[in-house]
């Protein structure tokens, strides 16, 4: 079996977790509450644990159906718990009591910064129902009839990106004049060569490590406020699910340097002003200096329901923006859409008229 940890309460043995409402940790059963620095020492266990963990694989003909997946024993019930490979903290299914996979938080997998979850499973709640309000075209029924599926409060792998731009960026632009006379309209184009060229440093652009992860879900929910991160300690995971990455900082870094490369062409062309157009000519951007972080974010994954089809949302579990896709009403659209249709028609004929 693999090696788990759980912290336990020292005045009870009850299971202690992380209360994102209070930024404490509390125990279950007893209800007495601690402090990070006193939870110090499961740190330690953890970081030595890489030498003991082994694995203890029983050749019962099953081999192939646990490909990609490890057998843990709860410490506090002794049930058998077979999870992901990449799962670096759960909670046993038996007891409920919250684990964490210490072969996943050794070596090269421990992250090094943590952002703690700020909100609580219910504020998840209403900043999806503030996601709602305002949607012209949901349907009716949706905020009331929905049921919850699933919420899950994650802990997502991110790598966080370091970086220098260098770049060289020639515009075409044009200023156009127009005057009129008696008998004439006129109109004069000016071209011009715009040079811009210089360096933009980055700091900690975001790119999660998760194959499971929709990257589209985990932009929408961006920015995380970096100010609130900390030094990583596993005692944050208890009570909630981390994924360790699976995208290695190599395989992200593409995505990061596309960010790199659209931020310094924002940035360039903001500096480029008083002309009617401007077109970049010719382009390059290059980037040194790189390094990473590797980093774990708070995310609430939620699943609804809505008249037999599911709906996935991520949430920001530090600052509750919310990313997904809602249901459309399609008697609402098409009362729109031809809202908007008579509108252009109207406006048409005044101009024909």
């Amino acid at each position: 079996m693999s090696s788990l940890v759980e912290y336990q309460c020292p005045n009870c043995g009850g299971a202690i977790r992380f209360d994102a409402a209070a930024q404490s940790f509390r125990c279950d059963s007893c209800g007495n509450v601690y402090t990070e620095a006193q939870l110090a020492g499961y740190d330690e266990a953890i970081k030595n644990a890489e030498k003991a963990s082994h694995y203890d694989w029983h050749s019962d003909g099953a081999e192939e159906e646990l490909e990609g997946m490890k057998k843990y024993s709860c410490e506090s019930c002794g049930a058998e718990i077979i999870a992901d490979d990449t799962t670096a903290a759960s909670e046993c299914p038996y007891c409920g009591n919250p684990i964490m996979m210490t072969g996943n938080l050794t070596g090269m997998s421990r992250p090094s910064r943590i952002i703690p979850f700020k909100l609580t499973q219910k504020q998840a709640m209403e900043s999806l129902r503030s996601f709602c309000k305002g949607k012209k075209l949901l349907p009716k029924g949706f905020l009331s009839e929905n049921r919850v599926k699933e919420i899950k409060g994650l802990y997502v792998p991110f790598w966080l990106f370091d970086c220098d731009a260098n770049a060289s960026i020639v515009y075409d632009a044009t200023r156009v004049r127009t005057w009129s006379d008696s008998k004439y309209n006129y109109t004069e184009t000016s071209h011009y060569d715009i040079y811009r060229s210089g360096s933009i440093g980055f700091a900690d652009i975001p790119v999660d490590g998760s194959k499971k992860m929709d990257d589209t879900y985990m932009d929408g929910i961006e920015p995380f406020n970096y100010a609130e991160m900390r030094e990583f300690n596993p005692a944050f995971l208890s009570g909630f699910v981390a994924d360790k990455y699976d995208v290695s900082a190599e395989e992200c870094f593409n995505r990061a340097e596309e960010r790199v490369r659209k931020s310094t062409e924002d940035s360039f062309a903001s500096t480029v002003n008083g002309y009617s157009t401007v077109i970049p000519k010719s382009t390059s951007i290059r980037t040194n200096n790189s390094s990473y972080k590797y980093a774990m974010m708070p995310v609430w994954m939620l699943n609804t329901k809505y008249r037999d089809k599911l709906y996935t949302f991520a949430v920001n579990g530090q600052t509750g923006r919310v990313s997904g896709t809602l249901p459309v009403d399609r008697t609402k659209f098409w009362l729109w859409f031809g809202g908007i249709a008579a509108a252009i028609i109207a406006v048409a004929q005044i101009f024909i008229f």
